[in-house]
């Protein structure tokens, strides 16, 4: 299992669009995605999971992947993450 913590940096923070791509990304993998807020944990393959996260701006969230590709899915959701979902 790998982990790492990220920053919703983006205004208006995870909403559909954003939430779609992280949805989109995840599926890539066969890994189990998983996000933890200090509320609570979601699978990151499910839009409905990402949207009642509520993930707003400056939201901590620790993604925690676990299977054969893990590494991979990992650096691809923080670099979604990390470039603002390409809206800012």
């Amino acid at each position: 299992m790998v982990e790492k913590q990220v920053v919703v940096r983006n205004r208006a923070g995870i909403h559909a669009r954003p939430a779609a791509l992280i949805v989109q990304t995840a599926a890539k993998f066969s890994s189990q995605v998983e996000f933890c807020t200090e509320h609570e944990t979601i699978n990151a393959k499910s839009i409905m999971g990402i949207i009642t996260l509520g993930a707003g701006y400056n939201t901590a969230i620790d993604i925690r992947v676990d299977g054969p590709d893990e590494a991979d899915a990992l650096n691809a959701l923080v670099h979604l993450f990390e470039s603002r979902f390409e809206e800012d």
